[in-house]
C-alpha cells in the first residue's frame, strides 16, 4: 500500500510538471504587443533590474541564466553572466545563453533582434505604483506562481508603515529627488514621487513634467526647495553647480546623498520599494524643517561628501 502511494504521488508529479511545460500562454507586454510562450520559460535573461528583482523576490532566482550588467541584487545573482544594458546588449553573448524567455524594458534594443531570432521577448516598465503591481502580476503569471499579489501587498505595508513613522512636522515639506545628474527628476508621476506623496512631502516637479522630466537647471533654483535627496554618483561638484549655494536646501545643510547601495534600492521600482520608502522617510526625519538639526557646517559636510570645495 505504501509503495502504491508512493508511485501514485511521483505519478501525480509528474503529471503536473508536464502540464506546467504544456501550457500556452499568450498575453500582451507593454508595448502593446501579444507574446506567446509555449511552455512555462526555465531559461530567463533579464536585460532591467527592477525584473531581476520581482524574479527573484518570486522565488524564482534559479530560472535567471543571464542578467544586465546593472542588476546587482539579491547576491545570489551576482555569479550570473553578463549581457550588457537594454540600451547596449550583447546580442550574442544572449543567444549562446539559450533563453526561453527575455525580460527587457520597452525601450530596449534587443527586443527587434531577439524576436526575429525565435526568442521571445517580454517588454515590461514599471514607473508608478500601479505599474509595480500589475507588472508583479504579469511576471507571476509568467513564471506560473500563484500568489504574486503577495509582494506586492508587503511593499504596500511597508510604504504605509514608512509613512506612519514619520513626525506631523515633516510633511508638506518641500523636496526635489535627483535621478541623474543631466538633471533629471523623480516628478509627481513617478513611483518616486508617488512614495514621496504617501510620505507626506510635496513635489516640487509636478505630474505635469512628467514622470522622469529632463530638467533645466535654474528650475531647481527657482523652486528652491526644502530638502534634496540624491545619490553619490550625482553629487560630485553639486556646490559647483550655478545658483546651487544659494538654495535653501544647500545653504542649511538639508541634503541627504545616499550610497550607491542606497540610490540602487531607492531607484527601482519593484520589491524593494518599501526599503526606499524607509530611506526617504529617514532622510525627512533627519533633514526637514523643524524636524532635527542640520549640520553645523553644511558647507563644508557637502564639500567633502559631493566633491565641492567650501
Amino acid at each position: 500500500m505504501k509503495r502504491w502511494l508512493i508511485l501514485l504521488l511521483a505519478g501525480c508529479s509528474l503529471w503536473a510538471s508536464a502540464s506546467a511545460w504544456a501550457l500556452t500562454l499568450t498575453l500582451p507586454d507593454d508595448r502593446g504587443r501579444p507574446v506567446t510562450l509555449a511552455r512555462t520559460p526555465q531559461r530567463i535573461v533579464s536585460l532591467l533590474p527592477s525584473l531581476t528583482e520581482m524574479v527573484c523576490q518570486l522565488d524564482q532566482c534559479q530560472r535567471l541564466v543571464g542578467v544586465d550588467r546593472y542588476s546587482t541584487w539579491p547576491e545570489s545573482i551576482r555569479q550570473l553572466p553578463r549581457v550588457g544594458g537594454g540600451l547596449d546588449p550583447n546580442i550574442e553573448a544572449i543567444v549562446a545563453l539559450r533563453p526561453d524567455l527575455v525580460l527587457a524594458a520597452t525601450s530596449s534594443r534587443a527586443a527587434e533582434r531577439l524576436v526575429a531570432l525565435g526568442i521571445p521577448v517580454l517588454a515590461l516598465e514599471p514607473k508608478t505604483h500601479a505599474d509595480v503591481q500589475r507588472v508583479l502580476g504579469k511576471v507571476g503569471q509568467v513564471l506560473g506562481v500563484s500568489d504574486a499579489q503577495k509582494i506586492w501587498r508587503q511593499i504596500d505595508a511597508g510604504v504605509s508603515a514608512a509613512a506612519q513613522s514619520l513626525p506631523p512636522s515633516v510633511h508638506q515639506v518641500r523636496v526635489y529627488f535627483e535621478v541623474n545628474r543631466g538633471p533629471y527628476g523623480a516628478g509627481e508621476g513617478s513611483f518616486i514621487g508617488e512614495t514621496l506623496a504617501r510620505l507626506g512631502a510635496r513635489n516640487i516637479l509636478p505630474a505635469s513634467l512628467g514622470p522622469f522630466p529632463k530638467l533645466n537647471p535654474e528650475y531647481i533654483v527657482r523652486a528652491n526647495p526644502d530638502v534634496i535627496m540624491i545619490g553619490e554618483r550625482n553629487a560630485e561638484g553639486l556646490l559647483q553647480r550655478p545658483g546651487w549655494q544659494g538654495i535653501r536646501a544647500v545653504r542649511e545643510g538639508r541634503v541627504c546623498i545616499f550610497p550607491v547601495a542606497e540610490s540602487d534600492v531607492l531607484v527601482r521600482p519593484g520589491p524593494r520599494m518599501a526599503d526606499g520608502a524607509r530611506l526617504m522617510a529617514r532622510c525627512l526625519a533627519e533633514k526637514a524643517p523643524g524636524a532635527a538639526k542640520a549640520e553645523p557646517s553644511p558647507a563644508k559636510a557637502l564639500a567633502r561628501t559631493a566633491g565641492g570645495k567650501a
